[in-house]
């Protein structure tokens, strides 16, 4: 008799401007990150993870600024107290960005700040002031990625059109 096969993992899909927070067995995905970044904390002991689509580098570029999720610095303390109530310890967090590309690159006037960089640069600045480490990351470049967020371990697949799968 075979041994039986070992359960899938629950699937999370955190959507643009949205996110999720889990334990050990699931998988935190979003699909399609272009500009957007996606902000990954984990603190590998409680094995608990969190992942936020953040949309702009600041609240001051949206007329509705009310979705904490949406930027950088705001969706970090939400991130990190969400995993509090997992039973993670914000001393053991550590970060993963990935995303933060310059989708229209060849549209825009040399020298411009695009909105890829604004938003990798914001989820920097709100990661130090929160004093979480960036363990890896995968930003920037000129193609969107697709990530999945393994909490069992920590793992981050990032797929993008015509590479092979990055891990970090």
């Amino acid at each position: 008799m075979s041994p039986a096969p070992a359960p899938a993992a629950r699937e999370r899909i955190v959507k643009v401007a949205d996110w999720a927070a889990d334990r050990a067995d699931a998988v935190i995905v979003t699909l399609g990150l272009g500009s957007c970044v996606a902000i990954m904390l984990y603190d590998p002991a409680a094995r608990a993870g969190a992942m936020a689509h953040v949309l702009l580098p600041s609240k001051s570029l949206a007329h509705d600024a009310q979705n904490p999720a949406k930027f950088p610095e705001t969706a970090v303390p939400l991130l990190i107290e969400r995993l509090g109530a997992l039973g993670a310890d914000r001393r053991r967090l550590v970060a993963k960005l990935a995303g933060g590309a310059s989708m229209f690159a060849a549209l825009m006037t040399p020298g411009t700040l695009q909105m890829g960089e604004r938003n990798i640069v914001a989820a920097r600045n709100a990661l130090r002031v929160a004093s979480i480490p960036i363990q890896r990351e995968a930003v920037g470049g000129d193609q969107g990625r697709s990530v999945r967020f393994h909490l069992a371990d920590g793992r981050v697949e990032i797929r993008a059109v015509g590479r092979d799968v990055e891990v970090i």
